[in-house]
């Protein structure tokens, strides 16, 4: 088992970095998809950080969960507002 939770930090690590690179993106999508990414990771790493008795990793990662959350909602209400703004196509 604890072989298992030593090995958790990789996969945490490579989904951190791919949520990354999606939060960076300048598509809307992919920048609201890495928010949920990275909630994957803060998982992984609370997971990860409470097996090992990693506490300020444990509560840093609660906080970084926050902000995502955050950075998730106003990504997903600012597509809703330019979808809403934009005038309806008429045929």
């Amino acid at each position: 088992m604890d072989e298992a939770i030593n090995l958790l930090q990789w996969p945490a690590m490579v989904v951190t970095v791919t949520a990354s690179w999606l939060v960076a993106s300048s598509q809307d999508r992919r920048r609201n998809w890495g928010f949920w990414v990275f909630l994957l990771s803060n998982l992984l790493w609370v997971v990860w950080g409470w097996a090992t008795q990693a506490w300020a990793l444990v509560v840093l990662q609660a906080a970084l969960a926050a902000m995502n959350i955050r950075g998730a909602r106003k990504t997903e209400n600012a597509a809703k507002d330019e979808a809403e703004s934009k005038p309806e196509a008429t045929t």
